[in-house]
């Protein structure tokens, strides 16, 4: 289905206000929400070795979009849910301009700030690479 928005998210608190944001665009346009979670590689092996298998692991990828789910359940949007592995600014701009998707919105920081004060953000990788619209969320 085109011309859904897709909300990047990690859990965090940026995140979560993302969400909100989101929530307002998609009610105001009467689209659906994709929730994307990037599985990053240095992340997902260190989640494998400190796991009782794939089911916890997915379990506890789930606890982590919890409240944004919630947010969205209750705000009465209908949403889905895509599970990416790689690079999160490369994997939400690579499957953002595959799916075509209307807006990309996403919070200025995520869970790992070390990171992305060192490599750049991946919000402004983001905007800068995908073929719609970008809503950074503060």
């Amino acid at each position: 289905m085109n011309g859904r928005i897709l909300l990047a998210s990690d859990g965090s608190s940026h995140a979560l206000r993302a969400a909100e944001e989101a929530i307002k665009l998609a009610k105001v346009l009467n689209k659906e929400i994709v929730i994307v979670f990037v599985v990053d590689f240095d992340q997902s092996k260190r989640d494998v070795l400190h796991s009782a298998g794939a089911i916890d692991l997915e379990q506890k990828r789930r606890k982590q979009l919890q409240s944004t789910e919630q947010k969205i359940r209750e705000a009465g949007v209908s949403y889905s849910i895509q599970l990416l592995h790689g690079v999160p600014g490369p994997a939400i701009v690579e499957y953002a301009n595959k799916e075509a998707v209307s807006y990309v919105v996403l919070g200025s920081r995520g869970l790992n700030s070390l990171q992305e004060m060192v490599l750049g953000s991946v919000s402004h990788k983001v905007a800068k690479r995908v073929n719609c619209p970008v809503l950074i969320v503060k």
